[in-house]
């Protein structure tokens, strides 16, 4: 299966530089019945149905690029996986000619040591403070991990509220959930009036979610592994859902790829769940949970684009998208989203 058939063309001015206000107001391109429906967020309600559950993504995202100094080299420092109480997986810019046993020294006495390097390019970093400290520190000298295809002059501090979902609880993730930033009290509100039900799942987006696929055969790529979990209350929600043929939709990639990985686990059963996913989903792949996605406009050639490919079908997914930038939708992170349902031979 080659890269190229994932791949597209996209003016730059399409790919959003900040969010909409309110919220809400984003664009929605609906393809409940495989024929584009151009809609605002905010008439979710409409389209959907009393005892429908939509799966949001609960995690939060720390300000996880930090600065350090390597003797007088300033280093740029972006965490993108939590190992244990002060071990994290880092990308380091620049990297090259950090070695195993290097300290890195950040402000208010924070230091780190080069525990091993990958051949991802990322390495293992020790830092001398435990995780309640340590976070504190990340929260007070980090920035926000924007995507490089969001361009600033230097840190905006509304990043930090922008680049963060109304359901963010659980702390861990470097990169948003960005479906769940269409979000807000007052669609909440509504959507809970019309009957339908809002259950969390929590998956920390790494770092990895940005990387491009750099082989032919889309095949041989290594998924980044990212951790996650599911908590019994929604599970019976997910279940009881099932039981009365109810829809449950997912709000985001993140969402869809827990449940997935559960019920893969499970039999095609969801339970209560803790632990890393791997989980890669390609054109061919048989989803047993998941009736509607609602995601964001993906990069080319990314794993993300892949399986929404795989979740609408690849040719249907190209014309919606063509459909989109003939009308001027907006792209990523900050972007427009799109409504899918499960093909049916999906």
């Amino acid at each position: 299966m080659d890269i190229s058939l994932f791949d597209y063309e996209l003016d730059i001015k399409l790919i959003a530089q900040s969010p909409c206000f309110p919220r809400d107001s984003s664009r929605l391109l609906s393809c409940l019945d495989n024929v584009p429906q151009d809609l605002n967020f905010k008439n979710l309600p409409e389209i959907l149905s009393s005892g429908d559950v939509l799966i949001v993504n609960n995690t939060k995202v720390i300000p996880s690029r930090l600065f350090a100094k390597r003797d007088n080299v300033n280093i740029e420092v972006t965490l993108h996986l939590k190992v244990n109480m002060n071990s994290w997986r880092a990308f380091l810019k620049p990297g090259r000619k950090c070695k195993i046993n290097d300290e890195l020294i950040f402000k208010n006495g924070l230091k780190a040591i080069v525990i091993n390097k990958f051949v991802s390019g990322d390495v293992l970093l020790k830092f001398n403070q435990h995780e309640e400290n340590f976070l504190i520190e990340v929260n007070d000298q980090g920035v926000m991990p924007l995507p490089p295809y969001i361009k600033r002059d230097g840190p905006n501090i509304t990043d930090k509220s922008n680049y963060q979902t109304i359901f963010a609880s659980a702390e861990g993730a470097v990169a948003a959930p960005t479906a769940g930033l269409h979000f807000t009290d007052g669609l909440i509100s509504n959507l809970e009036k019309k009957g339908i039900v809002i259950a969390p799942i929590t998956l920390h987006v790494g770092a990895g979610t940005f990387l491009p696929v750099k082989v032919e055969n889309v095949l041989d790529h290594e998924m980044h592994e990212e951790w996650g979990s599911l908590d019994q209350a929604t599970s019976d929600i997910i279940n009881k859902a099932k039981l009365n043929n109810k829809k449950i939709i997912a709000v985001g990639t993140t969402s869809l790829r827990i449940l997935e990985t559960i019920a893969i686990e499970n039999n095609g059963v969801i339970k209560p769940w803790s632990g890393f996913t791997k989980l890669y989903i390609t054109p061919g792949f048989k989803f047993k949970i998941i009736d509607i996605l609602i995601t964001n406009f993906h990069l080319p050639k990314s794993t993300l684009l892949m399986l929404v490919s795989a979740f609408f079908g690849r040719e249907e997914l190209f014309n919606i998208y063509n459909h989109a930038i003939n009308k001027k939708y907006r792209f990523f992170s900050y972007g427009d989203s799109c409504l899918f349902p499960k093909k049916v031979d999906g």
